[in-house]
This record gives structure tokens, sequence and C-alpha cells, in this order.
């Protein structure tokens, strides 16, 4: 919306500018630390699912845009990405804002008051929260989208996830043997079963997921020096021993889909008469199937069969398998069907919980253990069509770098990137691992590793 021709080609400059790389200077750089730095302090403190690490988060946030704002004053101008990612959490931003506008008539006997205030969510403090949460993930996404500007950052914060999963994994693994009711043998956590620094043990194998995906597509792709490889393979093992020992099922569907997305992907491109090459995919591919053979193995000597088993549902007495997640999606549909359009507030799900469940009401359900469905409750047809907007985008955007990228290092680390992305999405049918604060800036970060435009794109009649 220029108003004239300088303000447009200023536009425009601004915009090639944050979709090419340039020299690096230290406000860049702070940038990229912090980009990197920012989901790692999130997950070493619980996940940031406990509400003071709001305060720490935002003050992060808030050195990031400054540090954003000073290059921007160096350079003399305003880098930021163009990236379409960007809308529909911004659309999403919106519709909990007007979920906050007192255009509902509210109801009696309904808690946050929204009974006073008319609104259109149910939790007005919850769905507030939330938006904030939305607010803090938006800026660093495209803080993210901007920053992260050269094949070089990108591969080494991929080194930098690759690092910090494998220790996560390594201390979750030890924290388990030696006192597996306590996070960091110091917070007991009563109501949960809690894992390295996770209060809940599937959010933690979904952060595994993530960076398991990076480091699968960068052993069997060109993202590292072979002598680095044996490595890899030590930290793929531990992140692999750790989401088995969680015991979590979706978990476990999840690691099997970010290995077969890997393996797809990563040689789905490959010219049929590139056998020599294909020959060499397919023995790494049998590789990896050995490693889960070996780490499926080592679970069970380091901790029993009952990870393993639990995992499966298969636990002794258990008659409902799912753990009471149909009750939770029977329920989630209910409240959408009374809520189609915009929902019942974005994270009122709990509040909403109670109007509906038939149960006796001993247990407290916050979370309706299937994000798509819980997006649906809250957010109604907005709410999902902004979520499945979202995929679509990332996907549409991470394959075709895939297919188009000249570079193999880069093409690996989006192969890894997308994988990491697509396992979390599908642990999400079976649980709610993008609500942890934590896994929602990896996944964000895998976003952009996935999709940022580097400049080493073939044009479309090259594919």
């Amino acid at each position: 919306m220029s108003q004239s021709t300088s303000h447009s080609s200023r536009r425009r400059s601004s915009r090639s500018a944050s979709e090419a790389a340039r020299p690096a200077g230290r406000y860049d750089k702070a940038a990229v630390v912090l980009i990197a730095g920012i989901p790692m302090l999130a997950t070493v403190g619980y996940g940031a699912v406990d509400i003071w690490a709001l305060i720490p988060l935002s003050a992060l946030s808030a050195l990031l845009a400054a540090v954003w704002l000073l290059d921007s004053l160096k350079n003399e101008e305003f880098r930021y990405s163009t990236s379409r990612l960007l809308l529909p959490i911004g659309a999403l931003i919106l519709l909990g804002c007007v979920q906050l506008l007192p255009l509902g008539p509210g109801g009696p006997g309904l808690p946050g008051n929204a009974e006073l205030a008319g609104t259109l969510t149910i939790d007005p403090f919850s769905t507030g929260y939330f938006v904030i949460r939305l607010l803090l993930l938006l800026m660093f996404f495209a803080a993210a989208l901007t920053f992260l500007n050269a094949k070089r950052r990108v591969r080494r914060v991929m080194l930098a996830i690759v690092i910090f999963g494998a220790l996560m994994a390594f201390a979750g693994i030890l924290q388990r043997l030696a006192s597996p009711d306590a996070i960091y043998g110091m917070r007991p956590t009563p109501q949960a079963i809690p894992f390295g620094p996770f209060v809940n043990q599937h959010h933690f194998a979904a952060f595994m997921e993530m960076t398991i995906g990076l480091g699968l597509a960068a052993l069997l792709g060109d993202a590292v020096k072979r002598d680095r490889r044996a490595l890899l393979v030590i930290a793929l093992a531990l992140m692999m021993i750790a989401v088995l020992m969680t015991g979590s099922r979706g978990g476990i569907i999840a690691l099997f889909s970010v290995v077969a997305f890997v393996t797809a992907v990563n040689y789905a491109g490959r010219a049929a008469g590139e056998r020599e090459r294909f020959r060499f995919g397919a023995l790494h591919a049998t590789g990896a199937a050995a490693i889960i053979v070996i780490v499926a193995g080592s679970v069970l000597f380091l901790a029993g069969a009952d990870p393993l088993v639990r995992g499966l549902g298969m636990q002794a007495g258990q008659t409902d398998v799912t753990g009471g997640r149909l009750h939770f999606w029977s329920v989630a549909l209910k409240i959408f069907v009374d809520n189609p359009i915009v929902g019942a507030g974005l994270d009122a799900f709990g509040v909403a919980f109670t109007r509906y469940d038939t149960w006796n009401g001993v247990w407290r359900v916050e979370q309706a253990h299937n994000d798509y469905l819980q997006i649906l409750a809250d957010g109604g047809v907005i709410g999902l069509a902004c979520v499945a907007g979202f995929i679509f985008l990332l996907f549409r955007r991470g394959l075709t770098v895939i297919r188009r990228s000249s570079s193999p290092g880069r093409r690996s680390i989006a192969v890894g990137a997308l994988a990491g992305c697509f396992g979390i999405l599908v642990h999400s049918f079976f649980d709610f691992p993008l609500r942890t604060p934590s896994n929602a800036y990896f996944f964000l970060l895998l976003a952009a590793m996935a999709t940022v435009p580097l400049g080493d794109e073939r044009e479309p009649s090259a594919d």
C-alpha cells in the first residue's frame, strides 16, 4: 500500500534484502544466537509451561526485537520476511482478539466472568494468555525467517539443535534411571510422568522427534563431513533410546513417521539412472533400521520391557488403551458443534470440558489430547482453517526448497527440518505437544530452516 514510487522501491529493497545473504555484523550474529538460544532456554526451563516462564521469554523477545531494530538502524533499512507462513499465525492471533471482544451474550455460571464481559470466549484469561504467547511466537518466527539468511548460519543452527537434543536425551536417560519421579531430581510431578526437563514425557518425545529428523537427514545426506558421522550415529542412538524410554505411543508412531519421511523424501528425487547412489541410500536406510533394532534392545536392557509395553498400550489391568482420549475427543466434537464458527475460545478447552463431561468430574482435563480437534473446539472452523493453511504452506514451500535446491547440504537440512515438523504434526493427532511453548519455538525454528530462501534455488524450468 505504497503511496509513492520511492516508498515502493524502498519496500522492494527491504524485501530483497531479507531474502539474500549479506556480510554478517555483530547485530546479525546476536540475533542468530538469540534465535537458536530462546528455544533451548525454554526447554531447560521445564519446557516453559509455567506462567513465570512468560517473563524471561518476553524479556528475550524484547532483546531480539531491540537487536533487530539496531541492525535496521545500522544498515539504514528494515529487513523483514514476506513469507506467507506468517499470515496464518497472524490470523489466529486476530481470531483470539475477536474472541476477547464483548460480542457474545455470555451465560450464567461460566468461569472467568465471561457472563459479565459477554466475550465470545468462555475463558477470557486463558485466551488472552494464549494470544500473548502467539504474539511472542510470531515475532520469533518472523526474526528467524529474516536472519537465517545464509547457508552457514542454517547449518550451524542445525548442528546446535542436534547437539542440544543429544545432551537433553542423555540427561533424560540418566534422570529416568536415577530419579524418575522428579525433574532434575528436584521438582516432583505427582500428576504426570516427567522425562528430562519436561513435566510430560510425551512432550519430551515430541522434542526428540524434531531433533532426530535433523540428525537423521544430516546422516543420510551431505550436511556434515564424513568424519563426523560417527558422532551423529551416537547422538541419534541416544535420542531414539530416550523416545522409547518415554513409553509414549504417539512418540513412537511419530518417530517411525520421521524415519519414513526422511528416507522417502531424501531419495524420491534421485534420477533413475543414479543406481549407485540409490544403492548407497538403501544401505543407509538399512543401517537406520538396524539402529532402531539396537535402540529397542538397549531400552529393554536399561529399563526393562515396561516402557515399550506401556507405549504400545498394553499396560496390565488397563481397559481403555486410548487412556481416555476417545472421551476427550468426543467432548471436543460436542464443543465444536455448539461453537462451529469461532469456537469456545483459544485455550479455553479446560473450562468448556466441564460443561460437557459425562464422567464424575474427578479428573481435571485441560487439553483434548488431539491438537486438531482442540483447535476445532477452541477456534471453530476459522481456527482449523488457520492451522490447515499453515501446514499447507509449510509443506508446499518446504518441498519446493528440497526439489529446487542446488546445494546437497541445504537440501539435507531442509529435509530434516521438514521431517521434524512432520513428526510432531503426526504426534499432535494423539497429544498436545505444540501446546508446550518450547516445542512450539523449536517447531517454528525448523519451519524457518525448511523454507527460508538462501539464494541457491534453481528456476522451475530447470527442475
